[in-house]
């Protein structure tokens, strides 16, 4: 038997523990007359890596891109802690993305490409019927070619996300780690970030998705509607 699929992630579960609750901690609590910064820090901190551990124990799966962000929350909590100045903040927030774009290029021309995880999922993408439209045809050179401009794209996405983060981190943490002030602009930089970095980012890879599903269109006579998973039909 298959194993049975993997259950798929709450989206708003995710945003609470990692974005929302570190926030009102951090921009709430973090006075000497409540938890304090340092021990405010921390709670912020235990949202984020909590639900790692338990998204982790619940669907089975720990991709490559969670084990990156679990580290982040780790350094950012080691960093603060240890008074690091805002400069390996600001370092440590764009090594995150730029280590995802870099190993997505490294990944191009192994069997498992990570570009997969992006824009060519086989949860959104009949990737079989695909696959099986490319061997008719003997068109897998011109699909790799496409897949290889795609990585191109996506990995691009990541560098303009570690540029963007850099300067955010440089322009709001101006403050001393472990003061209350600092864990404020902690929570500033990471509320500002959904705004100022995820656009452009999600836009070059909507592009690329874009572009994906164009190409694999005129290289295998697929239609739009037929490369993705039929619904599921109604009992």
């Amino acid at each position: 038997m298959p194993p049975p699929p993997a259950k798929k992630e709450n989206l708003l579960i995710n945003l609470t523990c990692n974005l929302v609750i570190p926030f009102l901690i951090l921009s709430k609590l973090s006075g000497e007359a409540r938890l304090g910064p340092v021990w405010a820090l921390v709670a912020a901190l235990a949202f984020p890596l909590g639900y790692f551990v338990h998204d982790f124990i619940q669907r089975r799966q720990a991709n490559f891109i969670a084990i990156l962000g679990f580290v982040g929350v780790l350094l950012t909590g080691g960093f603060a802690l240890l008074h690091l100045n805002s400069f390996w903040f600001a370092v440590k927030e764009a090594a995150v993305p730029l280590a995802i774009g870099t190993v997505l290029l490294l990944s191009a021309g192994s069997k498992r490409p990570l570009v997969r995880t992006f824009i060519y999922n086989d949860q959104v993408i009949d990737t079989a019927k695909v696959d099986a439209a490319l061997e008719e045809r003997q068109a897998r050179p011109a699909f790799n070619r496409l897949m290889r401009r795609c990585t191109w794209l996506v990995s691009a996405s990541f560098l303009v996300s570690a540029i963007l983060n850099f300067v955010l981190a440089s322009w709001i943490l101006i403050g001393e780690p472990g003061t209350e002030d600092f864990n404020g602009q902690i929570a500033r930089m990471n509320a500002l970030s959904w705004a100022v970095i995820i656009p452009p980012s999600m836009g070059m890879m909507m592009f690329a998705l874009w572009r994906l599903l164009s190409g694999i269109k005129r290289i295998t006579g697929l239609g739009l509607e037929e490369l993705f998973h039929a619904p599921p039909e109604k009992k």
